[in-house]
């Protein structure tokens, strides 16, 4: 199995737009040794022609264009995209669905729960019906956990794990989570038994999150913030990384502590804020990072497994 990082920012990725925190400043003007991120984003394939895309951040066109590996394809039209997995509805995850426009109709697979954010309060499925009819949508089976399958790739399956986190901000059951807002994603390559664990936003893990991570040859997890009250230290917010669904890295119940458990796995955080330290790659955070045997994705960052 072959994993694509297309994007390894949090949402407004790195530097965010309209930040001028230090490490956004930084990174503008070179003062900080840091790689640009665009908005998170992976692609997957079992041989490397077709492609299953999981998530589609608003930065969806610009992460096309700059991996020759999804747009290539026969013919006037078309690129090398089997299909969408949505994790989620989040706005981050879900407004480069609108960006594919040209390319439907596709398939797109995400729960109930989740499409019914994306046709209720977010109703972009409801609007990209009017170019090709729109996607086409699989439900992922939640309750309980079903495996699937996307057309195109046929050596992979996806297995559902139910993640503890947060629905999106405009979501109407947003302070009551139900299951199915989130999940994470264990990707087999039937061919070898080995996995993947992809689950860009986790605020508590469970019991089976622990087992997913065990048994992974990979873990792609969160790393948002570096510390629970980041935002409000830098004064960008007054909620807490837990409120908004994410579990920090560093600290005796975080990321970092968490991974230390596993031996097997190859460790990679994703999904890194723009005030995450770690993006400074000559930071004493990074270090901290590097020294626990764990890796931070970037763009372009290509795994075999």
């Amino acid at each position: 199995m072959k994993v694509l990082v297309l994007g390894a920012g949090a949402g407004g990725g790195f530097p965010q737009w309209n930040c001028h925190c230090r490490l956004c400043q930084g990174a503008r003007n070179g003062s900080i040794n840091a790689l640009h991120r665009t908005q998170s984003s992976i692609a997957v394939s079992d041989d490397g022609n077709k492609w299953v895309v999981i998530n589609a951040s608003p930065d969806i066109r610009q992460q096309i264009n700059a991996r020759p590996q999804l747009a290539n394809a026969e013919g006037a039209r078309g690129s090398a995209i089997a299909g969408v997995v949505v994790t989620d509805a989040q706005i981050d995850h879900t407004t480069g669905l609108l960006i594919l426009r040209e390319g439907l109709p596709m398939d797109l697979y995400c729960t109930d729960v989740v499409r019914h954010q994306l046709t209720h309060e977010f109703p972009l499925l409801n609007i990209l019906t009017h170019w090709e009819g729109g996607f086409r949508v699989h439900s992922i089976g939640v309750e309980p956990e079903k495996a699937f399958q996307v057309e195109g790739v046929p050596n992979l399956r996806f297995d559902p794990v139910i993640l503890v986190s947060k629905a999106p901000p405009y979501s109407a059951h947003r302070h009551d989570p139900h299951t199915g807002d989130n999940i994470g994603l264990k990707i087999t390559d039937s061919r070898t038994g080995e996995y993947l664990f992809y689950a860009p936003g986790l605020a508590e893990p469970d019991d089976n999150v622990r087992a997913a991570m065990a048994g992974a040859a990979c873990v792609m997890v969160d790393g948002t913030l570096w510390q629970d009250d980041e935002m409000i230290q830098n004064g960008f917010s007054d909620s807490l990384g837990t409120d908004m669904g994410h579990l920090s890295v560093s600290g005796s119940k975080g990321m970092l502590a968490l991974l230390s458990q596993f031996d097997r796995p190859r460790k990679v955080l994703i999904h890194i804020n723009n005030t995450n330290p770690i993006l400074d790659e000559d930071s004493k955070e990074r270090q901290k990072v590097k020294d626990a045997g764990v890796d931070v994705a970037f763009d372009g960052m290509e795994i075999d497994i």
